[in-house]
């Protein structure tokens, strides 16, 4: 099924894709890699060409700013994109320079950015607060993705009983970023199944392999059609829990099943499956993971 955008939709997104075409994708990805450099170039770019706003613009809003999250991912793009797109303007804060990382109150494992981010939005049990950030240095990178530990320095309360509107923006913004690498990585799959000869014919005219690349067509379509739902209605903790819950399980079967396909040759550095893969993993240790969301949806579908 496709998603038809409505005629002041698809400009923009057409003009992100254009930029994002010229300052992003897997070579600048490389370079960032090599450096585990946030991209304050792009950030720039995308600020000034208004994609920042899209949140509160009346003929984009919350699914508008999603898409273009989606896209983003979709072309490696190296930046807090969920913080910056859906987050903060959700919360009604305004944005802020450079990268910006997300947790929970009591969460000490690294998180997403760790090395770079000069703020940090911490999730409480009812509040949030926004505070300069004290990196404690890179324990890993997951190419651009730098992961670390990071502790909140002086900050301001946004506002009162704001923290479950946060973790449910963030579920979605995170399913986001996932679908636009999920596709790109089971495309590239697709392709090399056509490509790929053997007994002469190409591997993917076998049925069992047809089958298993269908299977994740079908996962992946579930999961950013969940995620456009919850954006849609303004993410509820329910629909927005759900929605993480399913990408998150479908990123796990899509990493697995795509590199059984391609075999070794996805994870040498000259081929571009992996910046994709091993990205997706970095996503997935987020908010407790899929135990973490399949939790939550549960215990917002019983306490309604």
């Amino acid at each position: 099924m496709d998603f038809e955008l409505s005629q002041t939709q698809r400009p923009v997104l057409d003009a992100l894709d254009s930029l994002l075409g010229r300052h992003a994708g897997v070579e600048r990805c490389r370079k960032l890699s090599s450096v585990e450099g946030y991209d304050h170039a792009l950030e720039s770019e995308l600020r000034a060409g208004g994609f920042f706003d899209l949140f509160a613009e009346e003929s984009m809003g919350p699914l508008g700013a999603t898409l273009a999250i989606e896209r983003i991912g979709s072309h490696l793009g190296t930046i807090a994109a969920t913080a910056h797109l859906l987050v903060l303007p959700a919360l009604g804060l305004h944005s802020v320079e450079g990268a910006v990382a997300l947790t929970r109150e009591g969460d000490a494992g690294p998180v997403r950015f760790g090395a770079e981010a000069t703020s940090i939005l911490v999730a409480g049990r009812t509040r949030c607060t926004l505070a300069t950030a004290a990196p404690h240095g890179a324990l890993s990178s997951a190419y651009g993705f730098s992961l670390g530990r990071i502790e909140p320095g002086t900050g301001e309360v946004v506002t009162a009983a704001t923290a479950a509107g946060m973790l449910a923006w963030w579920r979605v913004g995170l399913s986001a970023e996932a679908i636009g690498m999920m596709q790109q990585a089971l495309d590239i799959a697709v392709q090399y199944a056509k490509d790929r000869r053997a007994f002469r014919r190409a591997i993917g005219s076998f049925q069992a392999l047809q089958h298993r690349l269908a299977e994740l067509t079908i996962l992946v379509e579930g999961a950013r059609w969940l995620t456009y739902e919850a954006a849609f209605r303004g993410a509820s903790a329910e629909s927005a829990a759900i929605a993480a819950a399913h990408t998150m399980a479908t990123l796990h079967k899509l990493t697995r099943e795509t590199h059984q396909i391609m075999g070794a040759i996805g994870l040498t550095r000259e081929h571009d499956l992996h910046l994709y893969t091993l990205r997706l993993q970095a996503l997935r240790t987020e908010l407790g993971g899929l135990r973490g969301h399949r939790r939550d949806a549960t215990a917002a579908r019983w306490a309604s």
